[in-house]
C-alpha cells in the first residue's frame, strides 16, 4: 500500500479536500517538480480525486495541465520522459471520462486497457500500483483494447439515453449541440466535455438541429412534426413552428440567419420566417421522404436529397425546381455543398459518395470505399476535406481527388451524423450508440490500429486446447488469435456476408462457420485454409453447433428447421422440425444427449422459448418458458444438468434440463443480454450485454463477482478452460481479452 493511501486515511475530510485540490498547484508554485510528477502518477491520488464529491475526473484531468507551464520545461527534474508519460496518462483519463463518470470502479481496467503498450517509467509504476491496489475481484485487460491516448480520438460525450441523431457546433467553436431520440437536445462544452444544458419540450424523437449564424438560437426538428426555436444561452424554448404532416428529418438555417429550411417524411421542403414565426412557402416535387438539405453559400439555391434516389436543386427566390440529378441507385441519404459553392456532394444507400459539378450538373467523382449506406457528410471550412460516415466507420477524403485519406473507428453502432468545427481542427460525430465523439483532424497517430474487425463481432469461441480464440464478424471475416498474448494469427476470408455463428471441433483442429451467404464453411485452424463448403437448402443460416464426438454438425435454419450434417461424409443426414421461427441459438449438451434451441422472435416481439430435443429420437422433450423476448445465447454446464440462457429481456436464466424448471434469474443488466458462457468447473457465468457491460456471476450465490464496462455494446463472450481468461466481442469490432483478478481457482 502506498504512502499516499496510508496518509489520506489519517487526514480529516477538510485536510483531504485541501490536499487533493490545492497541493498540486502549491507544489508547482514551490517548484517541487519531482513530487508533483510522482503525485500525478500515483494510482491512489488519482483514485481519491475522481471519487471525491467536490472534484471528479475533469478536475483531475486539469491537474495535468500544470505540466504545460513554460517555466518547467527547462527544469532539471522535468525532462521529456516525464512529460510524455504524464501526457499519456492525462490522455487516457480524458478518453475514459465518460465511463468513469458512470462507474469509478472501472479506473484500473481503463488505465490497463489504454496504457499498457506504452513503456515509460511513469506508466509502468502506475499500472502496477493499479493492479496491486484492487482489493475486490476485477477484470484486467490483457492487451490494449480501448482507444489509446495520442490518437485521433480526443473525448467521448455520454448522457443521452437514445441514439444521437444530429450534432452541430456553435459558430465560436466552443460548444456542441446534440439531438437525440430520447426527445432532448444537449449543449456541451467542447473543450471539457461538460454537459451544460438539456433542452426538453418535443413530444417525439428529435431528428435534426441547426444553429443560427449569430450563435444565439438553436432550431430543432422532431417526429412530433414540429420545429422548435430555443435560446442558446438559457435553453429557453422561444416558439414552435407547425406545418409538416410527418417527421421533420432535416433542417438548415439560411446564411442570413432569418429563415430556416426543413425537409420532412411528408416528402416536402418548407421555408420558415424566424422573425415572423411563420411558414413562407412549400416545395413539392420529391415522391419520397426528404432525407437531407443543403443551402449554397450565396443563399440562392437549396439542394434536397431524397429516398426517391434523386437530388433536386431549387431556386429559393422563386421556389422553382431548377434541375434533378439522377445517378444513385438507392436512397440519397445525405448532401452537402463545398464552401466555394461549386461542387455538390451526395451520399447514398447504394454505399457510394458522388461529387457533382453544380454548374454543369455533371458527376465528377464517385467514391466507393464504404461497405454500407452513407449516412452523413461534412466538408471542412477550407473546402479541402470531406468527412463521411457509414455504419461504424468514419472516412476522411481528399475532395479534389476523391482519394481516401484515413478511416476512424471508435463508435460501436451506426454513425448517423458528423460535423466539423469552424477552425477545421475537430470532427464531431454522433451515433446510435448514444454517444458523441470528438476527433482531431490535424494531430494524432492515424496509423495506430487496435486489433479487431472493421465491423461488429457477433460470435466468439475458445479452442478446447485453450490456445486460440476464434472471432466472427459482420465484416464477413473470421479471425484467429493467440489467447495468451491477443496477437492476430490469421484472417479467414471466403464468406460474402455476415458470419452468423461458428464452432470449433473438439480436437481444436477445425472451425465451422455459417453465414448469411447461405454456406457452411470448414476451415483448418493450423493453416487458416478453407477445407470445403457445404451448401444448405435454406436461405438463412442462423446458428451452428457440433456434437461432443466431433462427427456431426447441427445447424439452425429459417422456418424453424434443424439440419444435421455428417462432417466426415460432407452430407446432410437429417432434418428436424424445431420451431415456426428462426432457430437461434442452438447447442448440444456435453453428454451428447440433448439438442437445445431458441427461437428468434419476430417483429411483434413474441415470447422467446427454449426447446429441448432428444438427439437420438429427434423428439421434443421440453419447452422452457419464461423469457419475454428473443433468446440470444446458450451455455450448458459441464455436467449437462443446467442450461444458461441470455435474452433480449435483459435477463440471464438458469434452467434444470431434467425437469424444465426455471431455477433463478440474473437481473443485473439494463439492456439486451447478447452472449453468455460458463466456466469449465460450473462455478461462474459470464454475460455480455448491449448495456456495454460484461458481468461475472457466482452460479451458487447468484452474486455479481466482477463487472467490466466497454466503450460500446458487447455482443458475445467466451471463457477459456482456466476459468479466468475471458474474451468479449464489441459491436465496434474490438476484442477485449480479460483476466479475472483477485479470485481463487
Amino acid at each position: 500500500m502506498s504512502n499516499i493511501r496510508t496518509w489520506l486515511a489519517e487526514l480529516s475530510s477538510e485536510e483531504i479536500e485541501h490536499f487533493l485540490g490545492e497541493v498540486p498547484r502549491l507544489w508547482l508554485e514551490g517548484r517541487r517538480i519531482k513530487k508533483l510528477c510522482c503525485l500525478l502518477t500515483d494510482f491512489n491520488f488519482i483514485e481519491a480525486k475522481i471519487n471525491h464529491p467536490n472534484f471528479g475526473i475533469q478536475a483531475l484531468i486539469e491537474d495535468y495541465d500544470l505540466i504545460e507551464k513554460t517555466e518547467l520545461l527547462t527544469h532539471r527534474e522535468y525532462n521529456d520522459y516525464s512529460v510524455k508519460g504524464l501526457k499519456l496518462i492525462q490522455g487516457a483519463l480524458q478518453l475514459s471520462a465518460h465511463i468513469l463518470n458512470e462507474d469509478k470502479t472501472q479506473l484500473a481496467a481503463q488505465l490497463w486497457g489504454r496504457l499498457q503498450s506504452f513503456k515509460t517509467r511513469e506508466i509502468g509504476v502506475l499500472l502496477q500500483q493499479a493492479k496491486q491496489m484492487k482489493a475486490s475481484p476485477w477484470l484486467r485487460p490483457l492487451s490494449v483494447s480501448f482507444m489509446p491516448p495520442g490518437g485521433r480520438l480526443l473525448r467521448t460525450l455520454s448522457g443521452h439515453t437514445g441514439l444521437v441523431s444530429d450534432v452541430a457546433v456553435t459558430p465560436d467553436g466552443k460548444r456542441v449541440i446534440s439531438a437525440s431520440e430520447d426527445y432532448t437536445l444537449k449543449l456541451w462544452n467542447l473543450e471539457t466535455g461538460t454537459e451544460l444544458l438539456t433542452l426538453k419540450g418535443h413530444q417525439g424523437l428529435v431528428q435534426s438541429l441547426a444553429v443560427t449564424p449569430n450563435g444565439k438560437q438553436i432550431i430543432s426538428g422532431s417526429t412530433d412534426q414540429t420545429l422548435k426555436v430555443w435560446d442558446l444561452e438559457t435553453g429557453t424554448q422561444l416558439f414552435t413552428l407547425k406545418g409538416h404532416t410527418s417527421s421533420v428529418d432535416t433542417l438548415t438555417v439560411m446564411p442570413d440567419g432569418k429563415k430556416v429550411v426543413s425537409g420532412s417524411h411528408d416528402n416536402t421542403i418548407k421555408f420558415w420566417d424566424l422573425e415572423n414565426k411563420k411558414e413562407i412557402f412549400t416545395l413539392i416535387g420529391h415522391t419520397e421522404r426528404v432525407a437531407d438539405i443543403a443551402i449554397t453559400p450565396d443563399g440562392k439555391w437549396v439542394i434536397s436529397a431524397s429516398a426517391d434516389k434523386t437530388l433536386k436543386m431549387w431556386n429559393i427566390a422563386t421556389g422553382k425546381l431548377i434541375f434533378t440529378l439522377n445517378g444513385h441507385t438507392a436512397w440519397v441519404e445525405s448532401v452537402t455543398v463545398t464552401p466555394d459553392g461549386k461542387r455538390l456532394i451526395s451520399g447514398s444507400h447504394d454505399n457510394t459518395i458522388k461529387i457533382w459539378d453544380l454548374e454543369t450538373q455533371r458527376e465528377l467523382i464517385t467514391c466507393t470505399g464504404h461497405g454500407h449506406s452513407v449516412e452523413s457528410l461534412a466538408v471542412t471550412p477550407d473546402g479541402k476535406l470531406l468527412v463521411s460516415s457509414s455504419r461504424i466507420v468514419i472516412k476522411v477524403w481528399d475532395i479534389e481527388t476523391g482519394e481516401e485519406i484515413l478511416s476512424l473507428i471508435g463508435h460501436s453502432d451506426w454513425v448517423g451524423t458528423v460535423t466539423i468545427s469552424p477552425d477545421s481542427k475537430l470532427l464531431i460525430s454522433g451515433s446510435y450508440d448514444q454517444t458523441i465523439k470528438i476527433w482531431s483532424l490535424v494531430t494524432g497517430d492515424e496509423v495506430y490500429s487496435l486489433n479487431g474487425h472493421v465491423d461488429s463481432i457477433n460470435v466468439l469461441a475458445v479452442t478446447p486446447n485453450a490456445k486460440l480464440v476464434i472471432s466472427g464478424s459482420y465484416d464477413h471475416t473470421i479471425k484467429i488469435w493467440h489467447l495468451e498474448n491477443a496477437k492476430l494469427i490469421y484472417t479467414l476470408q471466403g464468406h460474402t456476408d455476415n458470419i452468423t455463428a461458428l464452432v470449433v471441433t473438439p480436437d481444436s483442429k477445425k472451425v465451422i462457420s455459417v453465414s448469411s451467404d447461405n454456406t457452411i464453411k470448414i476451415w483448418e485452424i493450423k493453416t487458416g485454409k478453407e477445407l470445403f463448403t457445404l451448401k444448405s437448402d435454406s436461405n438463412l443460416l442462423e446458428s451452428v453447433t457440433i456434437t461432443p464426438d466431433g462427427k456431426k454438425i447441427i445447424v439452425g435454419l429459417s422456418q424453424g428447421l434443424i439440419e444435421v450434417w455428417s462432417l466426415r461424409k460432407r452430407e446432410k443426414i437429417a432434418t428436424l422440425k424445431g420451431s415456426t421461427r428462426l432457430i437461434d441459438p442452438i447447442t448440444v449438451t456435453p453428454n451428447g444427449e440433448k439438442i437445445i434451441t431458441g427461437a428468434v422472435c419476430n417483429n411483434n416481439y413474441n415470447i422467446g422459448n427454449c426447446k429441448v430435443f432428444n438427439f437420438k429420437t429427434g423428439r421434443e422433450n421440453l419447452t422452457l418458458k419464461g423469457h419475454t423476448h428473443s433468446i440470444e445465447s446458450f451455455a450448458v454446464t459441464p455436467d449437462s444438468k443446467h442450461l444458461i440462457s441470455a435474452s433480449w429481456d435483459n435477463t440471464v436464466k438458469i434452467w434444470d434440463l431434467e425437469t424444465g424448471e426455471e431455477l433463478f434469474t440474473f437481473t443485473g443488466h439494463t439492456f439486451w443480454v447478447q452472449g453468455v458462457a460458463v466456466t469449465q468447473d460450473g462455478k461462474w457465468v459470464i454475460s455480455a450485454s448491449s448495456d456495454n457491460t460484461l458481468k461475472v456471476w457466482n452460479l451458487l450465490t447468484h452474486e455479481i463477482i466482477a463487472s467490466f464496462i466497454a466503450d460500446g455494446e458487447l455482443l458475445c463472450c467466451a471463457v477459456a478452460p482456466d476459468g479466468v481468461t475471458i474474451v468479449a466481442g464489441e459491436a465496434s469490432g474490438r476484442l477485449h481479452f480479460l483476466r479475472l483478478e483477485g479470485v481463487e481457482k
